[in-house]
């Protein structure tokens, strides 16, 4: 059972707890992590972007091009560090370009 929060309690502290409380979170950074590879990527990657999935803590992004999909192939560290700097938590270790 969870605990009671007081009725002057801040809504976000409300939010976190019943986030917890029901194993919400890996949900929520599926969710984060797609609104972050939007914003970080730009226009350009995203209109070739099909798919973002994180599943567990691997990221596989669908793409449309091989060239593009080269091309980010060699910078996947440094879009980990970014996506993880944007989420400001470790969530994703890997990604694998399709």
């Amino acid at each position: 059972m969870a605990k009671r929060l007081s009725n002057e309690s801040p809504i976000g502290d409300v939010l976190k707890e019943f986030i917890e409380v029901n194993k919400l979170q890996s949900g929520m950074d599926k969710i984060d992590v797609q609104k972050a590879w939007k914003s970080l990527m730009g226009n350009g990657v995203n209109s070739y972007t099909n798919e973002v999935i994180l599943k567990g803590s691997t990221l596989y992004v669908s793409l449309s091009s091989a060239v593009l999909r080269q091309e980010l192939s060699y910078g996947k560290q440094k879009i980990i560090v970014m996506l993880n700097e944007e989420l400001r938590k470790e969530v994703v270790k890997e990604i694998v370009l399709r």
